[in-house]
């Protein structure tokens, strides 16, 4: 069944022209959504840093992932990708950082980001070593991989959330209701319908705040201790400097990341209906390099997709790069405005996942879309049930448990996508295929403009 070039399941489709006013809008819930915050916040920890080279270091990184938001989505993959920073090379940055200094952390982002780059272009590598690697029944494993391995992700944050756990479960049950119940509005073909599911996440999102605020859980004071305005500096921790063993820790950690973006790309393919062609996933490379080189200027950390973000495209049907592209832009102006900035770090931490985890259905269901066609027998159990397995053995993993292992163990199972990935990789390549070969049903990237959904 060839795919079409717009998802019936999209109320504004990838190219569809919108106004200025109401891109702003749909980008804005994309990034009132997002935890960008976080992984920041936890590499400054590691690193000892300062509460005013802190707040400078999430300020940096917002204006890394709007820079890297805008590359992405409008000039490589070309497809609704919000960028933002991976939580895979944590430790490798602190490891680095604590051990060598700041000069050789941000020395070790640069040379990975530049052959990512190349891998996509120039050399055109990268398509080609994907389209060889990943049929459907392994790009739609990988899909489901990413959404139920985000699922503990966010459950955890709402238990370890300051205050009362059954407070903060009960305010994460209410954003996620109130964000259903537009969803389920935007079935309606009247016009209010349509508009409920357009800004289902900032509708959400407020009715929550406002809700938590009852119990006391929104504080603003941090705003008030925040700049109003500073200004962006290359290399603000000092000049890079070029360390051999931390440059291929990082290049080990970058090729990581390219194997959990390339599952953030197959969930917005599946989504949109845009194949994912040679020229689109070269392209998407080149960028993602890109992206990751400018996070190194400014001092912030390497990018990634956000397959949270995929996900909310498929919860509100705002499949538009416009969109996509505002939202980099407000990053922009937010990492420019701390204030701002610090506004949205405010938002209560059960409000953010309580939405996040409906995000995460929606993504497991798009990967049940993507292998639905494929024949289930013995082989694909084992490549669809032990990636699964295998996440979610990552996932749940006890505090503690990578300590003492080498550090390349430690890189890989830090990301439970990373792992289930990898591990349906293998599996496709070393289970023979007997006489059910996937090329027989489709391919998920299609090398010549052409894609099945069989």
């Amino acid at each position: 069944m060839e795919q079409s070039a717009k998802s019936n399941t999209l109320v504004v489709g990838v190219d569809d022209k919108i106004s200025a006013g109401k891109a702003f809008l749909l980008g804005l819930q994309h990034v009132l959504a997002m935890d960008l915050y976080i992984a920041p916040i936890i590499i400054a920890g590691l690193l000892s840093l300062n509460a005013t080279d802190t707040s400078f270091f999430i300020q940096m990184c917002f204006i890394g992932t709007g820079i890297a938001t805008l590359i992405q989505t409008g000039f490589g993959l070309r497809l609704p990708v919000v960028q933002g920073p991976s939580y895979v090379p944590i430790g490798a940055m602190g490891a680095i950082g604590s051990k060598l200094g700041l000069g050789a952390m941000t020395g070790s982002l640069i040379p990975g980001a530049l052959l990512m780059m190349l891998l996509g272009m120039p050399l055109k590598w990268f398509a080609k070593a994907v389209r060889r690697m990943i049929p459907p029944l392994v790009g739609g494993t990988v899909i489901l991989i990413v959404g139920i391995s985000l699922m503990p992700t966010g459950m955890n944050n709402i238990y370890r959330a300051e205050g009362n756990l059954w407070t903060n479960i009960l305010i994460a049950a209410v954003s996620a209701g109130v964000l259903i119940i537009c969803m389920l509005l935007g079935r309606q073909s009247k016009k209010l319908g349509t508009v409920s599911r357009l800004i289902s996440v900032i509708v959400a999102i407020v009715a929550g705040t406002l809700f938590a605020s009852m119990f006391g859980k929104v504080d603003f004071s941090r705003v008030a201790e925040a700049d109003a305005f500073s200004i962006p500096s290359f290399f603000p921790f000092g000049a890079p400097e070029f360390n051999l063993s931390a440059i291929v820790t990082m290049m080990f950690v970058y090729f990581i990341i390219l194997i959990e973006t390339t599952g953030t790309w197959f969930v917005i393919s599946s989504i949109t209906g845009k194949e994912l062609t040679d020229e689109r996933l070269n392209r998407a490379a080149a960028g993602e390099g890109l992206g990751c080189f400018v996070g190194s200027l400014f001092g912030g950390t390497p990018m990634t997709g956000y397959s949270s973000n995929a996900g909310l495209i498929a919860v509100t049907g705002v499949g538009s790069r416009m969109a996509i592209m505002a939202g980099g832009g407000i990053l922009i102006a937010l990492g420019l405005m701390p204030k701002l900035s610090a506004a949205i770090t405010c938002i209560p931490e059960p409000v953010i996942n309580g939405i996040f985890g409906v995000v995460c259905v929606a993504i497991v269901v798009n990967g049940l879309k993507v292998i639905q066609f494929v024949d289930l027998d013995e082989r694909a159990m084992m490549i669809i049930g032990v990636p699964i397995l295998l996440t979610m053995a990552v996932t749940v993993l006890p505090d503690g448990a990578l300590k003492g292992l080498p550090d390349f163990a430690v890189y890989v199972l830090s990301s439970g996508i990373t792992v289930g990935a990898l591990a349906a990789l293998i599996l496709n390549l070393v289970i023979p295929s007997g006489k059910h070969k996937a090329a027989a049903e489709g391919t998920l990237v299609a090398s010549g403009g052409e894609q099945t959904a069989s």
